[in-house]
């Protein structure tokens, strides 16, 4: 008998065929995979090899969890992000400092109503699995699902950058917005104060500008909105997605519960703030209580509102379809061809496999029977509510380059 046989006796049942183990859901994070982004040379899934393996598998371009998450989605507190709970613990978040070469960033866009935008920071830990900035982690080699969460980078001296950019003798003042590619008060800025630091320079040189966040961390830095505010150099705009909590909590699972984003509206507007609220981006049969999250928007305070439909470029078309193969499979073919019907697309661009349409003017708002469909209802919502009458702009004129150089007040 030869050695082989001594180790492997002829009883031995074969190991069943190699499968691949099924994506589950991660308790805190949004992406159920680190998949590979679209620069990766090498692809790699997880797979069970017969061997009974029952742990957490970790692979290069890949994150696979073998263990249910157990939710306790709708129980909440009130501290903090106001979320509550339990089940898989998920990848732990690593922050990596960047020393930024240039602070604004140019929007030549005739579908996004600012200029210029700054971001203090890369990726994002809400996790929010419809952001469309997830491709870009792609240019860091990183993965724009998991990493995307968890590995975040932050440009350490982005207020002295700015600074030094406002400063320029040919800097012309325009609408900035901060935090327009990931959230500018993610957890991290609790202990970095990045966003405090920009919003302290903007108030030196005077320079209007506006913010958008989900995050109830905004109301920390209502020392500085107020007083900017009130010389209509600020303005804060408050997404909510949705007011259920267990779908937010599937979709944003580390933003602010929708009821804590109430709270900060409130908090906005009884300080004098302008806010509105964003009900973007509309999915259909998934968010489909738009005309209840604007009405209790507009009774905590909101003013203004303003939507987008869902778009999915480069990975984030693969990586939205995994999130919904894993929360709501039976309905996944049904919302990504209402998405197609969203974007009006033909059907050879269908067969392509094209999910949305990036053109300019119908990207934001969609096009077709559906996209029609969808802006009247917002549209009868605002006009029952008396949202987006005020039209009182920013204050360009106030700015003062001067100061941000030592020199006086009036010059």
């Amino acid at each position: 008998m030869s050695h082989a046989d001594d180790t492997f006796p002829d009883d031995l049942p074969a190991p069943p065929a190699e499968v691949r183990i099924p994506l589950q859901a991660l308790r805190g994070r949004g992406a159920a995979s680190s998949m590979a982004h679209r620069f990766s040379r090498d692809v790699r899934e997880a797979a069970d090899d017969g061997w009974g393996y029952t742990g957490t598998l970790h692979m290069p371009g890949s994150v696979v969890a073998e263990r249910r998450a157990e939710y306790t989605e709708a129980a909440q507190d009130d501290e903090g992000q106001g979320w509550h709970s339990s089940g898989l613990i998920a990848p732990a978040t690593r922050v990596h400092l960047e020393t930024a070469r240039s602070a604004l960033c140019a929007n030549d866009s005739p579908d996004i109503f600012f200029e210029l935008s700054v971001n203090p920071y890369r990726g994002c830990e809400h996790g929010c699995i419809y952001c469309y900035a997830r491709p870009t982690h792609s240019y860091l080699n990183f993965s724009p699902g998991l990493d995307f969460e968890t590995q975040i980078v932050a440009k350490h001296n982005i207020a002295e950058v700015l600074r030094s950019e406002l400063a320029q003798p040919r800097y012309v003042p325009k609408l900035v917005n901060i935090g327009s590619a990931t959230d500018c008060y993610q957890p991290v800025e609790r202990e970095l104060k990045l966003t405090r630091s920009l919003i302290e320079v903007m108030q030196q040189a005077r320079h209007p500008f506006s913010l958008i966040t989900k995050s109830s961390g905004v109301e920390r830095d209502l020392d500085l909105l107020a007083p900017l505010a009130a010389q209509r150099l600020a303005a804060v705009y408050v997404t909510i997605t949705t007011l259920d909590p267990v779908l937010a909590r599937r979709m944003e699972p580390r933003a602010a519960a929708p009821h804590r984003r109430l709270r900060t509206i409130r908090a906005l507007a009884d300080a004098g703030v302008p806010v509105g609220v964003s009900v973007a981006p509309q999915i259909p049969f998934i968010t489909e209580d738009m005309e209840q999250v604007l009405e209790a928007a507009h009774e905590a305070g909101a003013r203004s509102a303003f939507y987008t439909v869902l778009r999915l470029p480069w990975e984030l078309d693969s990586l939205f379809r995994e999130w919904l193969s894993v929360h709501y499979p039976q309905r996944a073919a049904r919302v990504m061809a209402r998405v197609q019907d969203l974007h009006d697309l033909s059907d050879a661009q269908r067969g392509a496999g094209k999910t949305y349409d990036s053109d300019f003017v119908t990207r934001m708002k969609g096009s077709g029977l559906w996209a029609d469909l969808l802006r009247q209802r917002f549209a009868a919502a605002c006009r029952r509510l008396g949202l987006n009458r005020e039209r009182e702009g920013l204050d360009l004129t106030q700015f003062r380059p001067g100061l941000l150089r030592g020199q006086s007040s009036l010059f």
